[in-house]
């Protein structure tokens, strides 16, 4: 609460301005009329880069306090998610000063939400009152005395939240207007806030007007003020929300000089200044002790109505949005798009395994912190090992909508970085010896299917026997990164759109969803589709004659049943070496062929060492066999991202298609991450190089992005008297590092801002 004898606040210029908020009640009683509450989601994602951070800053962030300052009659919620906020902290300190003093003058209400910013439905419920009831901490400490309502990650909800959202001490929320409609409310009854229950424990919600979120700030202002008036005269006294993301003042494309330079948000909060008399802006905080609730209302699992529609599969968007075209000039078509529901945010999980492959991880390693804290593991390890987690868990990666989101490596790459970091310090605290070497076996993709883990001290190795015998996730310990941390290319709904090129009109000022700006030329070339995820331990047979360009673009003809089908899986044991042996009867052309893999680890290496048997071949014809090999995190257009030989001859970037021929070996290497990884086999053939390469679209346009490249070893080959063939290959990962950081040292990096 503000405290009336001493709240004040200090501009740039010297003047001193202070409203209480017993002012304001008095005035809200003395006139019934609007209260609109501003409230804006500041937000960077974990792993976003330095000067990412820094042009928001810049753009977004710093003009918009200016600008604000000034206007000593408004008032705004502000939430600043926690990966943000420590950047700002660490980097300008000054701006969360003049933050807090609008805090102290009742001017700026800080609300919370789960600390790195999850989907709180993805997270299990441990992380979620420990995500939020931390960040309320961390605020509390720092920029206000209380925190009383939060920011919901991308709106998502699903009705079991209220309980773990009250546990963690907050007492309001705000959501999306379609999520009351969904609920069957009419617009005319979303006046002010909801009571919201789930075993016993309540919440109250506000519903966040989308019409609003499209007016603001691209519509005029008198626009906006004239739907304040509309909303005022019909129903007196009412809260209307505006709850939208803070980067759209300045951040977004082209609203830097729309908002700032043309003077939109200066004359936006003159326009609210000047109709003061009637509409007033308020706190959340205001609204809940100003007014009553609405009712009560139980809520169905949505988000806001774009991000239902980007959840669904891409025929059912396509669908979907053949039906709005077709209809949406229909005199009713308000009344019909009320009844309209999009998807589900969980399905994201299924439009995207690489989503699911990221979240079952981060469920292992919250089990096993949940399992280090049962067993007593020291307080500063669970406290590194917590940030890691909770940092692993920020939800931009984990989807895909007008944003990069999964597409984008860096926050693919980050998500990564933090779960492997995770686990490596439990582990250690849990006294694993120096060196060791284990196999488990569990359902650790959620699929009913048996995966298993091959983990020694310096890699782990996940691999689903029943998805082709591949490799999904590559852990590089030292350095914590995912090797296999790609995405495939895929068919996207806005690809129609690529395909016809250049929109025709004037894009300065359109919303971030209806935007269609082409980063590069001819992107409509690169449009190419995979057929299955982009792993490892991909078993091929292809034609003789295959041509690279085909298997690189995706054109090129399996003849063989080997790179989706089940293998049967099995462990072998030594006490510092195992090996998983993986066997699958199929054909290739028809011909009943028998392949046993095998992927082995030693205690103590850096290496895997895997072995091929194939049975049945012919004697009589050569077959295409190809072994498939895909590793992120090795960009292109950098000199010190290349191929090489064995003898150390550059032969080009990673943005090169190679046809090596006479060739057992190949190296590639990543100086940013220090990364050497060597692939030999003990078989002479050819080897294939290819980069694996996406459009995709993010709020600055459509892009191509480079996602990983792919090595793919092969030979033609003929059976033996027995009509058997082989070969083994070492895949080593070397790495510059000499290891993860202490818990100590981590604890040191993670309360830096403090």
């Amino acid at each position: 609460m503000v405290r009336d004898s001493q709240a004040v606040i200090r501009y740039n210029n010297g003047s001193v301005s202070y409203i209480s908020d017993r002012d304001f009640q008095t005035s809200a009683m003395r006139q019934p009329t609007i209260q609109l509450c501003l409230v804006l989601h500041n937000h960077q994602p974990v792993g976003n880069f330095d000067n990412v951070f820094e042009a928001a800053y810049q753009d977004s962030y710093l003009p918009f306090l200016e600008v604000f300052e000034p206007f000593e009659h408004l008032r705004i919620s502000l939430h600043t998610s926690g990966p943000l906020v420590q950047w700002l902290q660490a980097n300008h300190p000054e701006y969360l000063g003049r933050v807090a003093n609008l805090v102290e003058a009742g001017r700026i209400e800080i609300i919370g939400g789960a600390y790195y910013e999850p989907i709180l439905a993805m997270i299990p419920q441990r992380d979620r009152i420990g995500q939020v009831s931390q960040f309320s901490k961390w605020l509390q400490d720092h920029v206000c005395s209380s925190v009383h309502g939060m920011w919901m990650p991308e709106r998502v909800w699903e009705s079991g939240l209220a309980s773990s959202i009250a546990d963690a001490g907050i007492q309001y929320t705000v959501l999306d207007d379609y999520h009351f409609r969904r609920a069957g409310l009419r617009n005319e009854q979303l006046n002010g806030y909801f009571i919201v229950e789930e075993e016993g424990r309540t919440l109250q919600v506000f519903p966040g007007s989308e019409q609003l979120r499209y007016l603001i700030p691209f519509a005029k202002p008198e626009q906006t003020i004239e739907h304040c008036r509309e909303l005022a005269q019909g129903n007196p006294g009412c809260v209307v929300v505006f709850g939208d993301d803070g980067e759209k003042f300045g951040t977004w494309p082209d609203t830097q000089r729309h908002v700032y330079q043309d003077g939109w948000l200066k004359n936006f909060f003159q326009a609210l200044t000047d109709n003061r008399e009637w509409l007033q802006t308020s706190t959340l905080q205001q609204a809940v002790q100003t007014t009553e609730p609405c009712g009560k209302i139980y809520l169905p699992d949505a988000s806001y109505r774009e991000m239902t529609e980007w959840a669904q599969p891409v025929i059912r968007q396509t669908e979907h949005d053949d039906l709005v075209h077709s209809i949406d000039q229909h005199p009713q078509w308000k009344m019909i798009e009320s009844f309209m529901a999009g998807g589900f945010w969980r399905n994201f999980k299924v439009k995207y395994p690489e989503t699911n492959h990221m979240y079952a991880r981060m469920m292992y390693v919250s089990g096993l912190l949940q399992q280090a804290r049962d067993n007593g593991v020291n307080q500063q390890v669970i406290d590194a090992a917590q940030d890691h987690l909770y940092q692993g868990q920020c939800n931009c990666p984990y989807w895909h909508g007008a944003f990069g989101g999964i597409y984008l490596p860096h926050l693919r790459n980050a998500i990564y970085q933090h779960l492997i970091n995770a686990e490596t310090l439990l582990e250690r605290a849990m006294g694993r010896a120096e060196k060791w070497v284990e196999a488990t076996t569990a359902d650790y993709l959620f699929d009913r299917r048996t995966e298993t883990r091959l983990a020694n001290e310096q890699l782990v190795a996940w691999i689903s026997g029943s998805s082709g015998g591949q490799i999904y996730e590559l852990d590089l310990r030292n350095i914590g990164h995912n090797l296999n941390a790609s995405i495939a290319r895929r068919e996207e709904l806005y690809h129609s759109k690529v395909r016809r090129g250049q929109p025709q009109g004037d894009q300065a000022t359109a919303s971030i969803h209806d935007r269609v700006v082409f980063k590069q030329a001819d992107l409509d070339k690169q449009l190419h589709y995979d057929s299955r995820l982009r792993n490892s331990l991909i078993d091929h047979f292809w034609d003789e004659d295959v041509q690279l360009n085909a298997i690189a673009c995706g054109e090129a003809m399996e003849r063989g049943d080997f790179a989706d089908g089940s293998y049967e899986t099995r462990i072998r044991r030594n006490p510092d070496r195992i090996q998983v042996q993986m066997i699958r009867q199929g054909n290739a052309w028809g011909i009943p062929l028998t392949i046993t893999k095998g992927v082995t680890l030693n205690a103590g290496s850096d290496e895997l060492e895997i072995a091929y048997l194939i049975e049945g071949l012919p004697q009589d014809r050569a077959l295409h066999f190809g072994i498939e090999f895909n590793f992120a995190g090795l960009p292109d257009g950098q000199d010190d991202r290349f191929y090489s030989s064995a003898d150390g001859q550059v032969l080009g970037q990673m943005q090169s298609q190679l046809s090596l021929s006479d060739a057992r070996s190949i190296q590639l290497t990543d100086g940013w991450l220090g990364l050497n990884i060597g692939l030999e086999s003990d078989q002479v053939g050819g080897v294939f190089t290819y980069p694996v390469q996406t459009v995709s679209q993010s709020e600055a346009g459509f892009e191509l992005v480079h996602q990983c490249v792919s090595v793919q070893p092969h030979w033609l080959i003929r059976g033996d008297a027995n009509g058997n063939w082989a070969t083994v290959m070492k895949l080593s990962l070397t790495t510059d590092a000499t290891g993860e950081p202490t818990a100590g040292e981590e604890i040191t990096n993670a309360n830096s801002v403090d």
